[in-house]
């Protein structure tokens, strides 16, 4: 080639990338002039009314309306992860709906959720598909890390701290922004508990199971009990339960309401999957369980899901004792391994046990029972009225604020007893409604684990029978467990929890204690654990995070 044509080949060059660079230059113009017209702040505009309004502002604003979601006028790489992310929503129990994806499929041109498409677009709406996206981006975000709902205005016993986590979700976007995944971004947002994560797995399977659901889940009523041998009209519908659920195969049988060996094999199997008796009995609550369609197990497990996003930032692979009080169980934790587990005892209903975390930092051996002034008030003194003797029958004595104590018959208990002026304890014995050994972590609320001398109350599946506070069944061993010292064997355990004075134990370290409510959980193999709903304090919560579709109906109601 001679130097006519290498000259006439470099001009054509020059000129097809000056061309080229005023062409995308006037695009990526046009398009940013748009932007910043969309975030001047114009009331009409696509994300007036957003909460993120202003961050969304300052972001384009620090990267001069530099748009993220679009590459060359097309939808980016990230722009479909982000989507995508938005559409994935479900597994966090949110409402994909809530992060404008409605709006979104208006301007795509082909709605279907698994193949949204954005081809021939306007610049305007190239633009409020950029805004839509990134304001779609800040509300996941915040979702995600503090949760959707706030529990002050919603639960009055979920004491945990309330504070937003602190996070800058714009420079979790300026990742996304510089080539980070989308995945690998939300990944840093969720919450960092494994409960979590196997949380989203397990609602990811309950999809799954919806989409083969041809069941229509009326609700079948079941009063008293139906036992294996009997026939019962509801034993149709909840036969056909157990197959779909695959506790029981599909098998023939002579009479659809004859409740058969193979059907109480099943249910038996059913019952000891959620934390039920297995007793092969069909009750009012085995029934309820079983009546629970795949929508009503999502709708279960994405307020769960909430729950935990609620939950502040805490080690949950350190050394803990933790409380779930809707599964009556409490189990102590190393290294996120469970080293032990106890039935528990909790609030019965308007003695509700609150959601908490506090250190407990020493343990009571042989305690009194220093009775709360409202249960002095409402049972106590009207039962001394009943019973003269009830204060002996019940190895109780009266105390001043010094601690001295009061002879009985010098109060009159029927006059003196308005304005109480003293206190009321139970002396330590077998009798003690403490029972022999109290575990202690300082609350304002007043709540403690504690041994009970009604042991037979454990062997009942439904458990919510205390003033508030925890009950545990077996508490030598869990004392035994939390000294940790080879000199607190057996013989001295049960020697401190038999004296007729209190013996105080300090604790050589101190053990965050969590009393929380979930009524549904995952394992980390996948299986899903939902429990019922003792505080009746679902729906609400299952209301309030379903409240901006307008066509949905609460399952739970």
């Amino acid at each position: 080639m001679n130097n006519k044509n290498i000259s006439i080949a470099i001009g054509l060059v020059l000129v097809l990338g000056i061309g080229l660079y005023w062409y995308f230059n006037q695009r990526r113009t046009d398009f940013t002039d748009e932007l910043r017209i969309s975030l001047s702040g114009d009331e009409s505009g696509t994300l007036a009314q957003s909460k993120s309004f202003k961050e969304i502002q300052d972001f384009y604003l620090d990267r001069d309306y530099l748009e993220i979601w679009f590459f060359n006028g097309k939808l980016s790489k990230s722009g479909e992860e982000m989507i995508s992310q938005i559409v994935d929503s479900k597994f966090d129990g949110l409402q994909p709906d809530d992060y404008n994806l409605p709006q979104l499929y208006e301007v795509s041109s082909n709605s279907i959720e698994e193949e949204l498409k954005f081809n021939n677009l306007s610049k305007d709406q190239k633009v409020k598909i950029e805004l839509l996206i990134t304001d779609g981006f800040f509300k996941l975000a915040n979702d995600l890390a503090n949760g959707k709902v706030d529990p002050s205005t919603l639960d009055p016993n979920w004491k945990f701290d309330l504070e937003k986590k602190e996070m800058d979700f714009s420079s979790f976007l300026d990742q996304i922004a510089s080539g980070k995944a989308v995945e690998e971004v939300f990944l840093d947002i969720y919450p960092e508990l494994d409960m979590y994560k196997n949380g989203r797995e397990a609602l990811k399977g309950l999809y799954e199971i919806q989409k083969n659901d041809t069941l229509a889940w009326s609700f079948e009523n079941v009063k008293g009990a139906v036992k294996v041998g009997e026939n019962h009209n509801a034993i149709p519908v909840l036969r056909q339960r157990l197959m779909f659920w695959g506790f029981v195969s599909d098998y023939d049988f002579e009479e659809p309401t004859y409740f058969d060996s193979t059907m109480y094999k099943g249910l038996k199997e059913y019952q000891n999957s959620n934390g039920m008796n297995p007793d092969g009995v069909i009750g009012a609550r085995v029934a309820e369980f079983l009546n629970n369609s795949p929508q009503n197990l999502i709708d279960i497990a994405s307020i769960n899901m909430e729950r935990l996003r609620w939950m502040p930032k805490m080690e949950w692979d350190q050394e803990m004792v933790l409380v779930n009080i809707a599964n009556y169980q409490l189990d102590y934790l190393k290294k996120s391994d469970t080293v032990f587990t106890a039935k528990v005892i909790v609030g019965k209903e308007y003695n509700e046990s609150p959601t908490f975390t506090a250190p407990m930092s020493y343990i009571v051996f042989s305690p009194y029972w220093n009775i709360p002034e409202s249960i002095t008030n409402e049972e106590i003194i009207p039962s001394i009225q009943k019973n003269k003797n009830y204060l002996t029958d019940k190895k109780m004595e009266v105390i001043t604020g010094a601690g001295e104590t009061v002879k009985v018959n010098s109060i009159n208990w029927n006059k003196d007893t308005e304005n109480f002026p003293y206190r009321i304890r139970q002396k330590p014995g077998g009798d003690n409604s403490l029972g022999l050994v109290k575990f202690m972590f300082p609350n304002e609320y007043n709540i403690y684990i504690h041994d009970t001398p009604a042991r037979s109350l454990f062997d009942l599946e439904s458990r919510a029978l205390s003033h508030g506070c925890i009950r545990i069944q077996n508490p030598d061993q869990f004392a035994k467990i939390l000294l940790d010292d080879k000199s607190w064997d057996d013989e001295k355990i049960k020697e401190a929890m038999d004296q007729d004075e209190e013996m105080v134990v300090d604790l050589d370290r101190k053990i965050p204690v969590v009393l929380i409510y979930m009524t549904f959980w995952a394992n980390e193999d996948g299986k899903s654990n939902f429990r019922s709903d003792v505080y009746d304090r679902d729906s609400a919560l299952l209301s309030s995070l379903r409240n901006t579709n307008k066509n949905y109906t609460s399952s739970l109601n």
